[in-house]
C-alpha cells in the first residue's frame, strides 16, 4: 500500500455521481485517492474539514483559457472558484496551428508574448513541460483549422483542402485532443457549410471524441441551429456537445423549452448530444462578431438582436476608459448611432471584447435545470479590463444563488452538473467522482457560504466560502489562499 500523504477528516462527501452526501474522511496516496469513509491511520498530514463539504473539482468544459494557462499558469481566475480542470479550444478557436491561434491570442491577451509550438502534440507538451496550477484538456479548433487552410474565404474547400484540414485534425486526435470545435459565427468558421462539417468530423467516428459547437444562430434561429448541430452529430457518428445553450435576443426568448425538446428527442433516438451552460443573462464575446452579426440591426443576427444599453464594452488595449460603458452611452459620448459608434470602436479598438445583456432569467433556469445541461464558464481571461464576472463565479453562483438560494435542484445534482457528468461527456478517465483509485482533484466548500462576488461593473473578484483545492492530491489552495503549487498537466484522450 502506498503511504497515505494527507487524511481530510470529518468532511461531507458529496462523490459528483448525484449521491446524497456522506459523512467521513478521505485519504490521499499520491494522486490518487486511497481510501473513502472511516479512514484509520496516519498520514504526514491531516486536516479536520469540521463537517465542510468536500466534492470533485469543478470540470469547466467550455473556456478559452488555451493561452492564459501559459500566460497565468497560477490560474488563479479559475483555481481560487474551485476549478481543477479546464477544457480549452471552444467556439472553434484552437490552439493550434499556431500562426492562426496567435491571431486570437493576440485578441484576448494583447500585449503578451507567447512562446512557439508545434500542432497540439506541441502544445499539449508545452502545458506539461510548464505546468499550470489546474489541468487543461483540448479540443481543435475548426476555426483555426480553416483558417490555416483556407484563410477567410467565403467558399467550399477542395478536396485537396479538405485533406490539408484532415490532418491538421487527425494531428490533434493523435495527440490527445478531446474533439473538435466550431464557431459558427465567427470568422472563418461562419463561412463552412454544413456538410463540410460533418466530413471532417466523420473521422472521429469510431473514438471517444466528441463535436462541440457554438451554434450558427443562438437568436430567432435556434432551433434550426440545433437541428443542424444533432445533424452533424448524426451524419458524422459522434457525440454532440451544444456550446452555452441559450436564448438570445427578447425576440427568440422562450425557444428554449423547444430547443431542450429538440435534445430530449435526439437522446432518445440514441445520439450522445449534451449542452453546457453559464449561470447569467449576459453573454460575452467580441464586438467585432457582434456587430458583423447585425446585433444591433432590428432583426438580430446569429447572437439575437441586443439593444445599445445591452452592449457594453469589457476590455480594449488602450482605451480602458471606454470599459464598463455601453454602445448607448458611448453614442452620446461620440456624438454619432450605435452603430457608427461601434464601427468607431472597432476602428480604434479591433479587439474590443463586449458583455451581452440579452437572455431571460426564465430561460436561464429552464436550461439550468435540465438533465442534458453541464456547467461552463465561457469566460474571456482579459484579466486587464472588465471581464464577464463568469470568468471568476460561474461554479459558485450555480451553487450559492441557483442551488442554494433559488433551490432550482438538490446540492449532488449540482455537483454532478460540474463534474461526474462534465467528466463522463469529455472522456476525462478517473476525475470527476470521489471513489477509491481516483484522481485526488478535490475542492472543499462551505455549502452556506459559497457564492460568487464579482459583478459586471467590479467582476475581478474571487468567490466567498471555498476552503481548498487539491489538484493531483497537491493543495493548490489552503484556507482561500493559493500556494503557488503548480501541478497540473494536459489531459489527453484515451
Amino acid at each position: 500500500m502506498t503511504r497515505q500523504t494527507l487524511i481530510l477528516r470529518n468532511a461531507s462527501i458529496i462523490d459528483g455521481m448525484g449521491n446524497n452526501p456522506a459523512e467521513g474522511d478521505i485519504s490521499i496516496a499520491g494522486d490518487r485517492i486511497e481510501s473513502i469513509g472511516t479512514v484509520a491511520g496516519n498520514a504526514e498530514e491531516e486536516i479536520d474539514l469540521d463537517g465542510l463539504s468536500i466534492a470533485p473539482g469543478f470540470i469547466d468544459v467550455h473556456t478559452h483559457d488555451d493561452f492564459a494557462a501559459i500566460l497565468h499558469p497560477d490560474m488563479a481566475f479559475k483555481a481560487m472558484g474551485g476549478v481543477t480542470s479546464c477544457v480549452v479550444g471552444n467556439c472553434g478557436m484552437g490552439a493550434a496551428p499556431y500562426p492562426q491561434a496567435l491571431v486570437l491570442a493576440r485578441a484576448f491577451h494583447p500585449g503578451q508574448n507567447l512562446p512557439e509550438w508545434v500542432g497540439y502534440r506541441g502544445y499539449l507538451d508545452y502545458i506539461d513541460n510548464q505546468n499550470p496550477s489546474i489541468n487543461i484538456a483540448a479540443l481543435a479548433g475548426h476555426g483555426t483549422i480553416r483558417m490555416a487552410v483556407l484563410g477567410n474565404d467565403s467558399r467550399e474547400p477542395t478536396s485537396s483542402e479538405m485533406k490539408q484540414m484532415k490532418i491538421l485534425l487527425q494531428e490533434g486526435l493523435d495527440a490527445g485532443v478531446l474533439g473538435l470545435s466550431s464557431g459558427l459565427i465567427y470568422d472563418p468558421g461562419r463561412h463552412a457549410g454544413t456538410d463540410e462539417l460533418i466530413e471532417l468530423a466523420s473521422i472521429m467516428m469510431g473514438t471517444t471524441a466528441l463535436y462541440t459547437t457554438h451554434m450558427r444562430n443562438e437568436g430567432t434561429r435556434l432551433l434550426e441551429s440545433v437541428g443542424e448541430a444533432i445533424q452533424i452529430g448524426k451524419a458524422a457518428g459522434v457525440g454532440v456537445q451544444i456550446s452555452h445553450h441559450k436564448a438570445s435576443g427578447r425576440e427568440s426568448w422562450g425557444l428554449v423549452k423547444e430547443s431542450l425538446k429538440l435534445i430530449e428527442e435526439a437522446q432518445d433516438s440514441g445520439l450522445d448530444v449534451h449542452a453546457d451552460q453559464y449561470p447569467y443573462t449576459a453573454g460575452s464575446t467580441i464586438l467585432s462578431a457582434t456587430i458583423q452579426q447585425g446585433g444591433l440591426d432590428d432583426e438580430g443576427g446569429g447572437l439575437g438582436q441586443v439593444d445599445a444599453e445591452g452592449i457594453v464594452i469589457a476590455s480594449t488595449e488602450n482605451h480602458h476608459e471606454w470599459e464598463g460603458q455601453s454602445i448607448a452611452e458611448l453614442s452620446i459620448r461620440f456624438g454619432k448611432s450605435p452603430q457608427e459608434t461601434a464601427e468607431e470602436i472597432l476602428r480604434n479598438e479591433p479587439g474590443a471584447t463586449v458583455v451581452l445583456h440579452s437572455m431571460l432569467e426564465e430561460d436561464v433556469q429552464k436550461v439550468m435545470a435540465h438533465p442534458s445541461t453541464m456547467i461552463g464558464s465561457d469566460g474571456i481571461p482579459t484579466l486587464q479590463g472588465k471581464p464577464h464576472p463568469r470568468l471568476y463565479g460561474s461554479f459558485a453562483r450555480v451553487l450559492g444563488h441557483y442551488c442554494r438560494d433559488l433551490g432550482l435542484f438538490d446540492l449532488p445534482t449540482a455537483i454532478y452538473k460540474m463534474t461526474g457528468l462534465s467528466a463522463k461527456k469529455f472522456g476525462l478517465i478517473d476525475r470527476g467522482e470521489l471513489r477509491e483509485g481516483a484522481f485526488a482533484d478535490l475542492v472543499v466548500f462551505d455549502g452556506a457560504a459559497i457564492l460568487d462576488k464579482g459583478t459586471f461593473a467590479d467582476p475581478n473578484h474571487y468567490p466567498e466560502g471555498i476552503h481548498h483545492l487539491f489538484v493531483n492530491g497537491i493543495k493548490v489552495m489552503n484556507n482561500g489562499v493559493l500556494t503557488g503549487a503548480r501541478p497540473g498537466h494536459s489531459l489527453r484522450r484515451q
